[in-house]
């Protein structure tokens, strides 16, 4: 039996239906791509680790001189809002904030607020077990701590992703790793320190949980890492909201360690998501 349960967005301070959530043609982020934006998922109905992503969202919100036209708490009660009309306990939610609907097309104006909220698919068990494969590139994001809409790189790399049969790129400067499109970069070196970058990229929420749950058992560091460091190390992952931490066995056709996803990483993903649970209950 088809479900007739509405899929709600939040514009232009009204929950409208998903299909009716537009913005006009003059909005800057049509015209030049300007905007933020942050991503959070509910899990059992319970939004995880909501106040760091707000307060990341508000921080890129300030980088790019857009002021946010709810307060924190508004915007809490709005999500919750958001949440109990959806009615999807295993989903994601997108808080977008444009320039705005611009007089002459590069000027900002007032900002609109979207947010979305939409089913969510994770890496299978499958893909933790086999790991996946990765490219590396030559680009640096401008504006590294701010959760901008430009992933025009990314996209653009999409088609030599697919070519060279990989699932993800690298992104690099002069040799110096720096994050994915979407997700941040962890290694073990061989004498088992975890590393990841630490210039240069966005300060994922994920990174942030990883780094303390390491930190209780590994020596960790942030700092420069090299694709000399990759080719040197035991482990390598991806952390993000949707793919957790998720094991890299290969970065541009060559081996990371012996090619199977390491034992540190797959601790890492299980003490992960042990917290996610206790997340649920808080």
């Amino acid at each position: 039996m088809l479900s007739d349960h509405k899929n709600y967005a939040y514009l232009h301070g009204e929950f409208v239906p998903l299909e009716n959530a537009y913005l006009h043609v003059s909005d800057l982020s049509i015209q030049r791509g300007y905007g933020i934006f942050d991503f959070f998922k509910v899990q059992e109905g319970a939004p995880l680790f909501l106040e760091h992503y707000i307060s990341r969202f508000f921080q890129s919100a300030q980088l790019m001189g857009l002021p946010v036209p709810l307060s924190e708490e508004q915007l809490k009660a709005t999500l919750a809002e958001l949440l109990q009309r959806n009615k999807l306990p295993n989903s994601g939610v997108k808080m977008i904030l444009t320039g705005g609907y611009s007089a002459n097309g590069y000027d900002p104006a007032a900002p609109n607020l979207l947010i979305t909220q939409q089913a969510l698919t994770l890496p299978t068990q499958e893909q933790v077990a086999r790991g996946i494969k990765i490219i590396t590139h030559e680009y640096v994001r401008e504006l590294p701590l701010a959760k901008t809409i430009n992933y025009s790189m990314g996209i653009r790399l999409l088609q030599e992703v697919k070519a060279r049969q990989a699932d993800d790129v690298l992104y690099h400067h002069g040799g110096v790793v720096t994050e994915f499109p979407r997700s941040n970069f962890f290694l073990l070196t061989q004498d088992n320190v975890l590393v990841t970058p630490a210039q240069e990229v966005l300060l994922g929420v994920t990174r942030r949980n990883v780094l303390e749950l390491a930190r209780q058992q590994y020596q960790v560091q942030e700092r420069a890492v090299t694709l000399e460091d990759i080719a040197q190390a035991r482990e390598a992952f991806m952390t993000s909201t949707t793919k957790r931490v998720l094991p890299i066995v290969e970065v541009d056709g060559k081996p990371v360690h012996d090619g199977k996803p390491g034992p540190v990483t797959l601790q890492l993903l299980k003490q992960l998501l042990e917290l996610e649970q206790r997340q649920q209950t808080v």
